[in-house]
C-alpha cells in the first residue's frame, strides 16, 4: 500500500504544470543594490561630551547631552497639580541645537504642557502681519456692544 501512495505522489509531482512559475532572480535590480552599497558611510564615531539624566520620585526629571559635533539638548519636566488625580498633567521645557546641512545653526526652545507643544526659534516660519485696514476694522468691532440674538419669525 505504501508503494501505491509513493507512486501516486511521484506521478502527481511529475505531471504538475510549473510553467507559470518564474525562477527567482537574485539580481533583478542591480542598480538598487549598487545604490544601497554606496550609502555605507565610514565616519568616525562622534563622542558624547556630556550626558546627564536625573529622575526624581515626585515625577520631575532632567536630562541633557552634548556631542562632539555640536549637537546639544536638554529638558526638565515635572508633574503639575501633583496629588490631584483629575488635574495632574506633565509639563516640560527644554531646548536643542544643531547645525543644519546648509550650515545654519538651528536652535529651538520649547514648552510642552496642558496647552500643547509651544516651540520658539528663529528658523520657524511666522505668520504675516495683519494688514492695517483689517486691524482697524477688528479694533472697531471690539468696541461695539454685543448684539442680542435675532429670531426669524
Amino acid at each position: 500500500m505504501k508503494y501505491i501512495y509513493l507512486l501516486v505522489v511521484i506521478i502527481v509531482v511529475t505531471a504538475a504544470d510549473i510553467s507559470s512559475l518564474q525562477p527567482f532572480l537574485y539580481h533583478q535590480h542591480p542598480q538598487l543594490q549598487d545604490q544601497h552599497q554606496q550609502q555605507v558611510y565610514t565616519t568616525e564615531p562622534i563622542p558624547i561630551i556630556r550626558q546627564e539624566q536625573i529622575i526624581n520620585p515626585d515625577g520631575s526629571y532632567k536630562w541633557n547631552y552634548e556631542t562632539g559635533n555640536g549637537i546639544s539638548a536638554e529638558e526638565a519636566g515635572f508633574v503639575k497639580n501633583l496629588g490631584i488625580p483629575e488635574q495632574e498633567s506633565q509639563a516640560a521645557q527644554g531646548q536643542y541645537k544643531y547645525t543644519a546641512p546648509d550650515g545654519q545653526v538651528i536652535q529651538l526652545q520649547y514648552v510642552a504642557d496642558e496647552n500643547g507643544f509651544q516651540p520658539q526659534g528663529a528658523h520657524l516660519p511666522t505668520s504675516p502681519p495683519i494688514p492695517a485696514e483689517i486691524q482697524k476694522a477688528l479694533d472697531h468691532l471690539a468696541t461695539l456692544p454685543p448684539q442680542a440674538p435675532q429670531s426669524n419669525q
